[in-house]
């Protein structure tokens, strides 16, 4: 008999038979059976750049964590202070090793109002590491601070591109322009239209009509992304696209992503890199002990480190992918941690991290393509310039 474990089931989103209906192709993604693509990834892309396209992104970390020390346990174990987060304000940052090292990026959000019951926050990590970062919260949390796991009785709609607010302005008439970047508030249907603007209702909304709708998304476009009960979520879905929404797979998110920089989990960290070295360090509040925080003062002071850094690949129809060889002359200083065509620019783009004298924009380097050295310049971040909020 074999001592190989079978492999755990693949988890579904709740919208699993919204995506087979529309002609998904699904694939495995972190544990989860998820679209790739629906028409086809450069299509998607085009619409969330273009118009506005409709992500499910139910496979995240749906957590919440509640009570009178929920903060300090947040503030403990993530580069977010948040004991400094206002109701309705969310902060994106990370959950270090004690060495420094990402083990994962997260958004941290107050879902309370301030002046009924305790603090209240909801974290929402990547699918690949939630299992383990719910496991850690329970084991830390202090008192009567309350770990919820979500998944399965929520879905997280992401509606991607210039057109968003317009889109939810139009369907719902929910005056989505108040929110600016990484805020949140509740919003209800039309048929509960009193509802609009709440903060601090329970989570999940126990009157089954709020949606939590938050300015954030993954993509550099305008977006929103809807928190909403698992049994509404497909009617929600629905009345996106007739609403004129594109519904798009994890493919086009990836190929968005890039093009603004954002870091991918398992790509651009995978508990080997530091906030510093990946050029986050605006996301990390020094001004409060968190795990971590000795081994990146250290880092900072000695400087020197490698750096993440853009590439654009000089030769037409030249593209890079994960695991390219960077070099400098003949020496391999790095390899691409992402790298693709993309389809806004039209040219070979990638992500590496390099020695630190050669991070700055205009610094000639190549990528090594089937045996074949292809000139390649240092640019910077974002490949795409940064989107107004």
């Amino acid at each position: 008999m074999s001592g190989t474990a079978a492999p755990l089931p693949l988890r579904r989103s709740p919208l699993d038979g919204f995506h087979r209906a529309h002609g998904a192709h699904m694939v495995p993604f972190a544990g989860w059976e998820m679209p790739l693509y629906v028409t086809g990834i450069l299509e998607e892309h085009r619409a969330v750049r273009g118009a506005v396209g409709l992500f499910d992104v139910s496979h995240m970390g749906i957590l919440t964590v509640r009570g009178e020390r929920a903060a300090d346990l947040l503030a403990r174990r993530t580069t977010i202070d948040a004991h400094r987060i206002r109701p309705g304000q969310g902060k994106y940052g990370f959950w270090l090793d004690s060495d420094g090292h990402i083990f994962d990026d997260l958004l941290v959000t107050r879902i309370d109002d301030g002046a009924r019951g305790p603090p209240g926050f909801l974290v929402v990590p990547n699918a690949g590491r939630a299992d383990r970062i719910e496991a850690l919260l329970r084991m830390h949390r202090v008192g009567s601070t309350e770990v919820l796991r979500h998944n399965g009785r929520m879905a997280i709609l992401a509606l991607q591109g210039p057109g968003a607010k317009e889109l939810l302005e139009r369907r719902y008439g929910w005056p989505v322009g108040e929110l600016k970047f990484y805020t949140a508030r509740w919003y209800g249907r039309p048929a509960v239209a009193g509802a609009a603007g709440r903060l601090g209702l329970e989570f999940p909304d126990p009157s089954g009509t709020g949606i939590l709708v938050s300015r954030t998304g993954y993509t550099g476009e305008t977006g929103y992304e809807l928190l909403v009960g698992a049994d509404r979520a497909t009617e929600v879905a629905e009345e996106l696209l007739r609403a004129g929404a594109v519904l798009c797979g994890l493919g086009a998110r990836d190929t968005l992503r890039l093009e603004k920089g954002y870091l991918l989990s398992g790509s651009e960290f995978h508990l080997d890199r530091t906030p510093l070295e990946a050029g986050q360090e605006r996301f990390v509040e020094f001004d409060h002990p968190f795990v971590g925080r000795e081994a990146l003062i250290a880092q900072r002071t000695a400087s020197g480190y490698p750096r993440l850094v853009g590439l654009r690949v000089l030769e037409p129809g030249a593209i890079p992918r994960h695991g390219t060889p960077i070099l400098d002359g003949e020496t391999v200083v790095g390899t691409a941690t992402s790298g693709g065509l993309s389809p806004t620019l039209g040219y070979g783009i990638a992500l590496a991290y390099v020695p630190e004298p050669l991070r700055t924009p205009g610094t000639e380097l190549a990528v090594l393509l089937r045996d074949r050295r292809v000139p390649a310049r240092v640019v910077a971040l974002p490949f795409l310039p940064a989107h107004p909020s």
